[in-house]
């Protein structure tokens, strides 16, 4: 299991940064040294935070952080940015914010349709080349994207959404994956908190956090998804932990080439997702979770409208 280290600085409301670094520290002596950020988390206030918290255990952890967007001088993103000379120019950002001299798995955080993928891993395969960046990897990418940027470059991994709330990739891209010896991230794994059955409804979040513009966490839709959690919640009782850790067990039992990154910026948070890998579910277990959250269960979308016309189909 790895570690979503973008609520730490963006996204989800006030942000502690001392207790980010904790968190950030307790992970890698829990043994969860796969830490993931991006420079569109702050922006770059993730990279310089998740930098400044292994700066002196840089070699107990493996680093993962994205490209893609730009961003302008006010910190908005305003497109798709993967041309191969500002992949070349937002890596050396990165690993100045990072403070390495190398990141472990370079992501493309999503396709650009205005480049092609060919174009953009070549650029990424040449700082691979360079020494900066040790392995390749794709977020939010179809299964023909895949099959093209893997015979430019070995591909590790695609990082896409997937959890219980979130099974799309089950029909085409997981399969594809295994193909081509892909391994799969998933991220929000815990539905943005939703299958925690903690966060509160769109309105009721705080200023700041972008989850009171999703779809999910609105009105009828919320109500819908809280009765699922509540579903899931039978089966946690009987285990005698969370919702959310049958929610991260499920996802791991779905295979050793699925290492999830479930997100969080607090310490008793980070203890709970871990106690995950300890909760065992029989064949029968994960046969129930199917009948009460089937495909296709959750109600509302996963982003709002223009975040959706993002996604790589």
């Amino acid at each position: 299991m790895g570690l979503g280290c973008m609520g730490m600085s963006w996204a989800y409301g006030t942000t502690d940064e001392a207790e980010a670094m904790a968190t950030l520290h307790e992970a890698i002596e829990l043994g969860i040294n796969f830490l993931d950020t991006a420079e569109v988390y702050g922006p770059f206030t993730n990279e310089e935070l998740v930098g400044r918290a292994i700066r002196d255990r840089r070699d107990q952890v493996v680093l993962a952080t994205k490209f893609g967007f730009k961003i302008n001088e006010k910190g908005a993103i305003v497109g798709a940015d993967s041309r191969p000379e500002h992949v070349r120019e937002v890596a050396e950002a990165s690993l100045k914010r990072l403070g390495t001299d190398h990141i472990d798995l370079l992501y493309q955080h999503r396709v650009d349709p205005k480049v092609p993928i060919e174009d953009t891993v070549g650029a990424m395969a040449e700082l691979v080349r360079a020494g900066k960046v040790r392995h390749l990897g794709l977020s939010e990418a179809s299964p023909s994207t895949l099959r093209r940027a893997s015979a430019v470059h070995p591909i590790t991994a695609l990082q896409t959404e997937y959890s219980l709330f979130e099974r799309e990739v089950e029909r085409e891209i997981l399969p594809a994956c295994r193909e081509l010896g892909i391994g799969f991230v998933p991220y929000s794994p815990l539905g943005r908190g939703l299958l925690t059955g903690r966060v509160p409804r769109a309105e009721e979040l705080g200023e700041g956090d972008f989850r009171r513009n999703y779809p999910r966490f609105q009105g009828e839709n919320f109500d819908r998804n809280q009765a699922l959690v509540a579903a899931v919640g039978t089966l946690a009782d009987r285990k005698g932990c969370t919702v959310g850790q049958i929610a991260l067990a499920w996802l791991l039992h779905r295979g050793d080439d699925i290492v999830p990154i479930p997100g969080t910026k607090r310490r008793s948070y980070l203890r709970e997702n871990a106690g995950a890998v300890d909760v065992v579910l029989t064949p029968e277990d994960m046969a129930w979770l199917e009948q009460q959250v089937p495909e296709g269960s959750a109600a509302g979308e996963r982003y709002p409208a223009a975040a959706m016309r993002l996604i790589d189909r």
